[in-house]
């Protein structure tokens, strides 16, 4: 039987807004194209490297935690 997992979402949003920077400022520190932040961004992304999480992390000055929330399934507390 195969366990419900939850999901991770990304809430670059509230750091970019604490660091008065751009998505587009963002991504060009990162080294990742514009089109791949904002999926990001929206959370649609299926996997993020390690690399990137740092790069993120750096660009930010930042935990992983600041921009990474888990969410158990059927938690729709902040849903849309």
């Amino acid at each position: 039987m195969e366990e419900s997992r939850g999901t991770l979402i990304f809430n670059i949003d509230v750091m970019l807004a604490k660091r008065k920077m751009s998505v587009t400022q963002l991504a060009e520190k990162v080294g990742i194209t514009l089109a791949n932040m904002s999926i990001l961004k929206t959370g649609k992304a299926k996997a993020i490297k390690v690399s990137t999480l740092i790069a993120i992390c750096d660009a930010l000055d930042c935990q992983p935690g600041d921009i990474l929330e888990y969410r158990k399934q059927g938690d729709d507390t902040n849903d849309k």
